[in-house]
């Protein structure tokens, strides 16, 4: 047996990294390629997609010439610094791109740090040859991978459009997603649940998403003080394919080593389990009479930062709307994309149908994680003692499905509010038009229902089928693919209103088979032993 000095402290608390980041790349097989490849495809499509909207240097410099004079797109996504494909694609989507990157890392590091700790099973890691450090060296590294493999996609793949910005894009997005895992590090010892963690760390990349708004509504050229507070904005000010300032990428790995510093420090100085923020102890005499209150005490925070999140984009795409005529102009290519996404009404109302389709896909993500909080219940072992008492699994899991599918519909009320009251029209319309998008929502949550009651293990599943849906939707009508491929996404068979008449015949079939999926899962889950 090999003996540890006292002069080897440094590799005593490393001691056991490799064997857990294979383990958590392990256990993360599924989410981490999903991710990844969803985001890559993004990006690399895209190029293709706006050479044929853009075609030529004149159509791509009046694109520049709007852009400059809209602030509304502008906080959307960003200013444009340059002309060519590559710097539209970095324009269009880098932002974007930046933030799904962050929202991964953050999921990965929590997941095995703070997670880990609430669950128990780092206790018995611990008492194995595992460094102190090493879980969230691990953690750390497992993100790192995710991340380098993102940025090599990216570089690689836009290398043809130029090398030098395909490989400042793929590491600004990179630099992105480690700024945000060095914080969700820090908010893991802060914290003592992976509830508190994960939503405290969402919340810094909305509040960064919104000063980066806030600063390119003010500024064109992205000089805003509000644009340089935010990561996102690091990203946008990097300037691949516009005169790369590669200076900015130091930013990201000062922040990133910073923030690593720190959390390392906070680290070494609690107990396991412990943390600086403890959690407010609860009254002596229970209040959670029924596992629907517990579902809502559970997700409470979740529905509040969705509905927020909601509310403001339909906002920003409502004050988007009166502008659409000229920000399209007399591009036939583009107003062909808008119609096959919107429908073959005027342009303005499928506008609008298409920005509301784009809500209800980013809707599915909400449903997907609420749905998928049972899974995060039963294999952390919380909800065996819930189900020990008078519970059934039928009532404990229709308190969680109430709170995803109800919440799917508050979300997208919410967003048509918003959408009116940006727009300055009838409320009545456009709130039904946010509403038809609901049953298609309910279908991706019912994959996800059936998914966790058939295969618990291959839950997180849930995450690829929304985002293949997602990738359909966004990408699917620019590059023109087949109809039939477009019609795998629940959402390619609502109706296209406002500008469309109702059709009832497929809200009602989507409606019926998201209950299908949903109580072929509850039934499957009913049959099943726990995962534990």
């Amino acid at each position: 047996m090999t003996t540890l000095t006292a002069g080897s402290g440094g590799a005593r608390r490393l001691a056991g990294t490799g064997t857990l980041v294979r383990f958590a790349l392990r256990r993360d097989r599924l989410m981490i390629p999903v991710w990844v490849a969803v985001n890559a495809l993004m990006v690399l499509s895209m190029p293709n997609t706006l050479e044929s909207l853009y075609g030529t240097p004149a159509e791509r410099a009046g694109l520049m010439r709007q852009m400059e004079t809209n602030p509304s797109l502008r906080a959307m996504v960003g200013p444009v610094f340059g002309d060519s494909l590559g710097a539209l694609t970095a324009w269009r989507v880098g932002v974007y791109a930046g933030a799904l990157a962050a929202v991964l890392s953050l999921l990965i590091v929590v997941r095995h740090t703070r997670d880990e700790e609430e669950s128990g099973r780092q206790e018995l890691v611990a008492s194995g040859m595992v460094g102190r450090r090493a879980p969230l060296t691990a953690a750390l590294l497992t993100a790192a991978v995710a991340n380098a493999v993102l940025a090599v996609l990216v570089a690689a793949g836009l290398a043809g459009r130029g090398a030098a910005g395909a490989l400042a894009l793929g590491l600004g997005i990179a630099g992105t997603g480690m700024v945000f895992a060095t914080m969700a590090a820090i908010v893991a010892q802060l914290t003592e649940s992976a509830r508190q963690a994960r939503g405290l760390t969402a919340a810094v990349l909305g509040a960064a998403f919104v000063l980066r708004a806030a600063g390119d509504s003010a500024a064109d050229d992205g000089s805003s003080v509000l644009t340089w507070i935010s990561p996102l904005g690091w990203l946008e000010n990097l300037r691949a394919y516009a005169g790369e300032r590669w200076w900015v990428l130091l930013l990201f790995t000062g922040a990133a080593l910073a923030q690593g510093a720190v959390a390392y420090a906070l680290a070494g100085h609690r107990d396991l389990g412990m943390s600086f923020l403890p959690a407010r102890p609860g009254p002596a005499a229970g209040r959670l009479g029924t596992a629907g209150a517990l579902a809502w005490r559970l997700q409470r925070g979740a529905v509040l930062g969705w509905s927020v999140g909601f509310l403001l984009a339909g906002v920003v795409y409502g004050s988007m709307t009166e502008g659409a005529a000229d920000l399209v102009g007399d591009n036939e290519r583009a107003r062909e994309i808008i119609a096959r996404m919107g429908g073959q009404a005027g342009l303005t109302d499928a506008f609008v149908s298409a920005m509301v389709g784009m809500l209800g896909l980013v809707a599915a993500l909400y449903v997907v994680a609420s749905v998928l909080r049972l899974n995060g219940e039963e294999t952390s072992g919380r909800a065996e003692p819930v189900l020990a008492g008078a519970v059934g699994r039928l009532r404990w899991a229709a308190g969680h499905l109430g709170i995803a599918f109800g919440g799917a519909a508050l979300i997208l009320l919410l967003a048509g509010a918003g959408y009116a009251l940006g727009y300055g029209r009838d409320a009545g319309p456009l709130l039904a038009a946010c509403l038809v998008q609901l049953p298609a929502v309910w279908v991706i949550g019912g994959a996800a229902v059936l998914l966790h009651g058939l295969l618990p293990r291959a839950a997180v599943a849930a995450w690829g089928v929304a985002g293949a849906v997602l990738l359909l939707g966004w990408v699917g009508p620019a590059l023109d693919l087949p109809r039939a491929v477009l019609e795998v996404s629940p959402f390619a068979h609502l109706p296209k209103v406002p500008g469309a008449e109702m059709a009832w015949e497929p809200v009602l079939v989507l409606t019926g088979l998201a209950a299908a999926l949903s109580v072929s899962g509850l039934v499957a889950l009913r049959r099943r032993d726990l995962t534990s």
